[in-house]
Order: structure tokens, then sequence, then C-alpha cells
């Protein structure tokens, strides 16, 4: 904050411009202020001399805006996010309606630029309400997609960041975080069959840690991967079983440890969901069994060692 003031400064005084120097005495007075009623009042009259400086001093038009433009979003910070209020009802700014090549502005702006308030409605049908900033979606908003999809949640320079809500046609929806337009950080997945899941998000898919409900009572917890299970992780099964173990594109694929609600349990080989390779059965009465496993079921010879030290052959 400070090396902002410091900047928009040294580029007031090179101009020898009496007026902006006050209005940096001005934000500075206001980041101090401990009312923040007295905060949106001074703000909005600081922001209606701006603009008035900005129409006599056009060569540093865009210099000025962006320090300002930062300023704000630093005291919105320091204000615990309620600079919402600070522009819409402080201003003397009267709703304009604007018109771009995408499509129609009618809102709060400055200078023919969308700042404050607004809604843009576009040629293909999408609508967004909300607020702006030096003419870009800035702030909290609501976008609606002429499929029937929207966003409700935050902007960053004109895209989806922050904390937002993505409500899906199909009745799925997502709430978490964004980040450059992209579901982005932690969040939860709702899914239309009434499946859900809870973790990690990367470039739009679940990738990280995550747990994953099932609508018919089963979870998943452990890796994702571009979407799907990967690495290690547990799946708790509705009948009381479980897996531990090396999981690959959402089935089990490596090693891993299959329990069995009677007690019972297998440890081994596993490739796209089935046993698959070397493994070892153990039994509730204490015996155990190792051999080979070939889709799903035991094969060949096994060698089985009983609780009292037996040793016998099966073969399958």
């Amino acid at each position: 904050m400070e090396q902002n003031l410091l900047n928009l400064n040294n580029k007031i005084y090179s101009n020898n411009n009496d007026i902006l120097a006050e209005i940096v005495d001005s934000l500075q007075q206001i980041i101090n202020s401990s009312t923040d009623n007295l905060i949106i009042k001074k703000l909005g009259d600081i922001i209606i001399k701006m603009n008035f400086i900005i129409n006599e001093n056009k060569k540093n038009f865009e210099l000025i805006r962006n320090d300002i433009s930062s300023l704000y979003i630093k005291l919105g910070d320091k204000l615990d996010k309620k600079f919402d209020q600070l522009i819409i009802n402080n201003t003397n700014i009267n709703n304009q309606e604007l018109i771009f090549p995408e499509g129609k502005y009618i809102g709060q702006s400055i200078n023919g630029i969308a700042e404050g308030k607004g809604i843009f409605y576009f040629n293909n049908g999408d609508k967004y309400e909300g607020e702006y900033r030096s003419g870009k979606r800035d702030g909290k908003g609501i976008y609606y997609h002429k499929n029937g999809e929207r966003y409700e949640g935050y902007f960053k320079m004109g895209k989806k960041e922050g904390k937002g809500n993505y409500f899906y046609n199909n009745g799925g929806r997502y709430e978490g975080d964004w980040k450059n337009d992209k579901k982005e950080g932690r969040g939860i997945c709702y899914y239309n069959n009434g499946d859900r899941y809870e973790g990690d998000i990367i470039n739009g898919n679940s990738d990280g840690k995550g747990i994953y409900y099932y609508k018919n009572g089963n979870r998943y917890e452990g890796d994702y991967k571009n979407g799907f299970p990967e690495g290690k992780g547990i799946y708790y099964f509705i009948s009381g079983d479980r897996y531990e173990g090396s999981v690959r594109m959402g089935k089990s694929d490596g090693k891993g440890i299959y329990y069995y609600r009677n007690g019972n349990r297998y440890e081994g080989d596993w490739i796209n969901g089935l046993k698959e390779g070397k493994g070892i059965a153990y039994f509730n009465n204490g015996d155990r069994r190792m051999g080979n496993y070939s889709n799903d079921k035991p094969i060949g010879k096994h060698v089985r060692l009983t609780k009292d030290g037996e040793v016998k052959t099966e073969n399958f």
C-alpha cells in the first residue's frame, strides 16, 4: 500500500499537480480512518475529483487510473470486503448505456468506461450483472449463460477468481475456489446423480487429495490425478468391506489389501480392479493361502498354511 502511494506521489509531483497531491493525502487519511461510513463518503468524493483530474490530464489517464484501482482493491481487503458499497451509493455517477462490438452495457461508468455496478447484455444471449472496475468485471457478480448455466461469485480483471458457485443446467453444481477463469484450489462438486466430490482442484479437475461420496453410500478417500482417483487411496463400501492400496483411473491397480466384513482379507497384486498376479488370502480362522490370481480368482497350485502349522496344497 505504501509503495503504491509512493509511486503515485512521484507521478503527481513530476507533473506539478497540487490537486492530485491532495488526493493522495486524502487516500492516506481514508486508509487510517476507523469509521466505515466515513471511509465510504470520502472515497466517493475522491472518485468524483479523480474523474475531473483525469479529464484535465489525458496524458496520464491510464497510469493514474491503474494506481488508483490498485489502491481501491487494497482498501477493499482492509475493509473486510465491503468495497461493493463504495461506488454505488456515494458518487454522482449516473447510469449510462455503452455500446460495444460484443454487446451492450447499462450501468455506472466514468468517461465511457464501466465503473461500479452494471449489466452487460452479450450479443450471444449471455448476461452479466455485477461490479466493474476499469471497464472489466471485477468484484462480485453473476454471469448468466444462454444455455441456462450461471456463475455466482467473484471476478478479477474480467475472469472468475476467488470464491464462486457454478450451476450447471443438468442440476449439478460446483462450490469453491477459482483462478484465472478455472476451478482451482479447494472445492465441492455436486453431481446430478447424487454423488459428491470434496477436495483439491487443479485446472478444473479433481487433482490432489479428495473424498468422493457415492449416492449408494460407498466412498473413496485418497489421491486424485486429472479428474480420477489415482495414487494411494481407500475405498469404503457400504457392505462393510474396504480396499486400501494403489489406485489407477479409479480402480484398484498395483499393490493393495482388500478387507472383507467377515474378517478375511487379501493382500497382493491388482490390475484394473481385479486380483491379478501373486497374492495371499488370510482367513478369519487363522489360515492363510498363497498363490496366483487371474480375473479376480485363484488359479493353479496354492499353498495353504493352517493356524496349527499344517501345510496343504490346493489346486484351482
